[in-house]
């Protein structure tokens, strides 16, 4: 099989993207992308993504993770479709596409820079030192001071290989509060055991 790939990268997150609007790729199967996103012996990527046609939008989103099950909204990912949707020649000055969790908005500007609208969080589970929130995908999120030197590796895996979060997984936020407008966020993520 001969399969035409694109391949992006947004903030450190990598993946493969197909145009599937004519719906020739729509047919791979959990051990065909877990394949081609392994990183010694396929194309390697964080996740493989489907650009589709969606009616009343522009165009719609499938994301897989690595390790070839459908996964939730990524924002890194929604960031990289929209570009990728650019070059395709959808030329939008804002564009509004569906993803699993519902429609999302993105502008594109003249530098290139792809500004995304998640959807709202609806509810948050606060506890003594976390809070755990749903964007799409799961966050865990803990304020650190000096996050710059934090251990953010060791921490975030021993907490999303906890015996909560092993199961799905959870991208674990460590974030640190600079002023009253900015804040400085590392984020251990919550790519699958058998993608590794």
């Amino acid at each position: 099989m001969t399969i035409t790939f694109y391949k992006y990268h947004g903030t450190g997150n990598d993946f493969i993207i197909l145009d599937n609007r004519a719906q020739h790729n729509g047919k791979l199967t959990e051990e065909e992308i877990r394949h081609l996103c392994h990183r010694r012996f396929g194309i390697g990527a964080d996740g493989l993504m489907l650009l589709t046609l969606a009616e009343g939008y522009d165009f719609g989103m499938t994301y897989y993770n690595a390790d070839g099950r459908e996964g939730s909204m990524c924002g890194n990912g929604g960031r990289c479709m929209v570009k990728f949707a650019y070059d395709l020649g959808i030329h939008r000055s804002a564009y509004r596409f569906l993803a699993t969790d519902g429609d999302h908005e993105a502008e594109l500007d003249i530098s290139g820079i792809v500004r995304l609208r998640m959807n709202d969080v609806d509810k948050v589970d606060a506890s003594l030192d976390s809070y755990i929130l749903n964007t799409g995908s799961p966050h865990y999120v803990k304020f650190q001071p000096e996050v710059k030197d934090f251990d953010v590796i060791g921490e975030g895996r021993a907490i999303r290989n906890s015996k909560k979060f092993i199961r799905e997984g959870i991208n674990v936020n460590f974030v640190e509060t600079l002023n009253d407008h900015t804040i400085f966020v590392r984020t251990y993520e919550r790519r699958p055991l058998a993608a590794d």
